[in-house]
């Protein structure tokens, strides 16, 4: 099942919202919240995969909300607003549904949410309850092809796929690039843009707004993203 709020302060999308999750068999509600404030307080002892949220609410807008939780669930915004599409996606939101929207663009959304339920992969005991993968297995056709997560130089979001890049190849993954931030262990791997993320270890050097990695590849860092990759790998 995956667990959801909605962050939604006008009642009748609240109505349309809880219809539609209630129409399909594996979102369960846990809540609903009128401003982000108050979802930010059930967040902070509740655990929640997807969130349903409004960009024009009180308080503080649905933008801003995305600014101040870090390590926020899964994000699909619900708005009437056009405007705010490109900027939203800087901060990985899972898709945009613009208002009024139908069930069937409703399903679509919902369809991108990740789970860790389609890569098979096996585990190494980190320090304490942690575990990291060390091997991944991408479906291709009626295949799945085994890769070493240390071989991974870097992941490039593009449009419905990722595409996983090794020194020699390019494997072709249905997850999303927030699937693979969640996946893999950030001690190694770091989101740089809202298209890549990348496996530290292949640095060989960072120059302004750009990373370059082995075998002459050039990488962007993202606005949204470089004060904390930085600080990430400076200490």
């Amino acid at each position: 099942m995956i667990k959801c709020i909605i962050i939604e302060d006008q009642p009748p999308a609240q109505r349309v919202l809880k219809k539609y999750i209630s129409d399909i068999g594996n979102l369960a509600l846990k809540a609903t919240f009128a401003d982000a404030l108050s979802a930010i307080d059930f967040l902070k002892t509740n655990t929640i995969d997807l969130i349903f949220l409004d960009i024009h609410l009180p308080k503080i807008s649905g933008i801003d909300f995305l600014k101040v939780v870090k390590h926020q669930p899964s994000i699909i915004l619900t708005t009437a607003f056009s405007d705010y599409a490109l900027e939203s996606y800087e901060y990985d939101v899972v898709d945009y549904l613009l208002k009024p929207y139908s069930f069937e663009r409703f399903v679509q959304a919902v369809h991108k949410v990740p789970t860790k339920t389609s890569v098979f992969s096996k585990k190494n005991k980190g320090v304490g309850n942690n575990e990291f993968t060390d091997v991944v297995f991408i479906k291709s056709g009626y295949e799945h092809i085994k890769i070493e997560v240390d071989d991974i130089c870097y992941i490039r979001s593009d449009a419905d796929y990722t595409e996983i890049h090794t020194k020699d190849q390019r494997h072709l993954s249905q997850e999303t690039l927030r699937y693979w931030q969640e996946y893999l262990d950030s001690q190694k791997f770091s989101r740089i843009h809202k298209s890549y993320i990348l496996n530290i270890s292949k640095i060989l050097k960072i120059t302004g707004n750009q990373i370059q990695l082995e075998e002459n590849i050039l990488l962007p860092i993202g606005r949204a993203y470089k004060e904390d990759f930085m600080s990430s790998i400076i200490k």
